[in-house]
């Protein structure tokens, strides 16, 4: 994947849950590096204060710029008291796309894409939320659904309550869960979101847990509080000897090609075209992260 090809990228390192019931957190939101924020009508929202949260939230996204930070509004479920209502209010505002929580089907996600459309919701794009048992062995069917569904984002916490699974700080019980949501998202063409990190103190165990998130293949990580931004964008932005190791496979598999050969070789070390590909990803999200001004943050390439 590059630039050239694909245009709309956008990175997806972190992914900010924001309560819609409190207006300072919203107007903070705003000058955070956040790739996205997800304005929570949801979990985060005390059911007495769901009507005030939706008003509030579309009064700050009417009037307010939040910079390159993709717009995310989670609603409340459909066969809640509030679902229908929250689309009904958002469907309209100036946002990037809608995510809907706790999805388990296909037939699901239709519908609530369908009320969506009904609202005049149909360029928004949208996210589904995976939580549950039922959601992670439907997810590539959830998936394959629809182009609109652009992300995929894992609630950790609940799938594991679900699983009945005893959280360490490795997650060894929910690894295979977890893996299974990437491979239906990357067999479909969709990013992939891990959970937020909920110990705000242990800032060596929340850095762990991004950079595991890193390794298991994930876009990026969900972040339940400011402070656990740096950590989490730091993980998953390519670092300099990355972006150099990058353009020398580019280099040495063009010229590889120019001489008839469908492989490079660099240090004794054999390259194929995946790794072009792999080559290719990385310099694409360190420009993207670059035209954001945030270079100068995680260091430039050599």
């Amino acid at each position: 994947m590059t630039c050239n090809t694909h245009p709309t990228y956008r990175p997806r390192r972190s992914a900010l849950y924001v309560p819609a019931h409190h207006q300072h957190y919203i107007e903070k939101s705003r000058d955070l590096n956040a790739d996205v924020i997800i304005f929570d009508l949801q979990e985060s929202v005390p059911p007495a204060r769901k009507e005030q949260a939706r008003q509030l939230l579309v009064q700050q996204l009417s009037d307010y710029d939040f910079g390159y930070s993709e717009k995310i509004v989670r609603v409340n479920r459909l066969d809640s008291p509030w679902g229908k209502e929250d689309i009904a209010a958002i469907a309209a505002l100036n946002i990037d796309g809608v995510l809907f929580p706790d999805i388990e089907s296909e037939e699901q996600l239709a519908n609530n894409i369908a009320i969506l459309n009904h609202h005049g919701g149909h360029k928004l794009s949208v996210m589904a939320n995976i939580e549950s048992p039922l959601g992670v062995l439907r997810c590539e069917q959830i998936c394959a659904s629809t182009d609109r569904l652009t992300t995929i984002v894992m609630g950790t916490t609940d799938l594991a309550n679900s699983l009945r699974i005893n959280m360490t700080l490795d997650r060894q019980g929910l690894l295979t869960y977890l893996s299974m949501c990437i491979l239906s998202a990357r067999a479909h063409n969709k990013a992939i979101i891990d959970g937020p990190h909920f110990n705000l103190k242990d800032a060596v165990a929340c850095e762990f847990s991004c950079r595991q998130a890193r390794d298991l293949g994930f876009d990026g990580k969900a972040v339940i509080h400011p402070v656990q931004l740096t950590y989490t964008n730091d993980a998953l932005t390519p670092k300099a000897e990355d972006i150099k190791k990058a353009k020398d496979i580019i280099t040495a598999m063009e010229l590889a090609q120019q001489q008839g050969q469908s492989v490079a070789v660099i240090d004794d070390r054999l390259i194929e075209p995946c790794l072009e590909q792999w080559a290719n990803r990385v310099i694409c999200l360190y420009n993207k992260v670059s035209e954001m001004g945030q270079d100068e943050l995680f260091g430039k390439p050599c």
